[in-house]
């Protein structure tokens, strides 16, 4: 999920009440490139549980996981890797989180997956469909070069509602049991609904 920290049109407030809307029980907001969005939205959740009445058992605020989307280059491609769970602290982290693409050999896939897992956090490759090369060839080199998972579940082609889409669902998944990779979920919201891409 994006928000206006980088190219969504969110607030992270905003994003906060539609997820507690639509009944979420954790997200990660990948902002490109910052988690300015992550920073805010964590301490709207925080109020939001100080703010709960004591009696109100039945109320729950979802998990947020720290991400970040990076511009990263695979196989002489442009693709993006999420982030997960990591120390934003972390030195190695530091180039990533500036607002800003990484460049020359901060930006090779390889580099980035590293200062991800050294970070503590985990390296999603985001919609391995919609790149100039093929799912294929990209999962098994982000597999080689220590990718831990995929991002499986996703809306190639914007449907409204969000749903992920059967076909490259399918093909994803495949490629992600054959190299015991994670699959994760995302709606890479960047307009005014999570239920919504675009």
């Amino acid at each position: 999920m994006h928000t206006i920290y980088s190219d969504g049109n969110l607030k992270p407030e905003e994003l906060i009440d539609q997820a507690l809307a639509i009944g979420l029980k954790g997200f990660a907001i990948t902002d490109h490139h910052t988690i300015g969005g992550y920073e805010v939205a964590k301490s709207c959740l925080n109020y939001r549980k100080q703010q709960r009445h004591p009696d109100d058992s039945d109320y729950s605020v979802p998990h947020l996981w720290i991400g970040v989307e990076i511009t990263s280059r695979l196989l002489g491609t442009e693709v993006h890797i999420l982030g997960y769970g990591f120390d934003p602290e972390h030195p190695g982290m530091l180039t990533y989180l500036l607002g800003q693409s990484p460049l020359d050999a901060e930006a090779e896939a390889a580099n980035v997956i590293a200062a991800i897992h050294q970070a503590g956090g985990l390296a999603v490759l985001a919609h391995p469909v919609r790149y100039r090369r093929s799912a294929a060839e990209l999962i098994a080199e982000a597999a080689r070069i220590g990718i831990d998972g995929v991002e499986t579940y996703y809306a190639y082609g914007n449907p409204n509602p969000w749903r992920p889409s059967p076909e490259q669902t399918q093909q994803v998944e495949q490629l992600s049991t054959s190299y015991e990779l994670l699959n994760t979920c995302g709606t890479d919201t960047h307009g005014l609904n999570l239920l919504l891409r675009l």
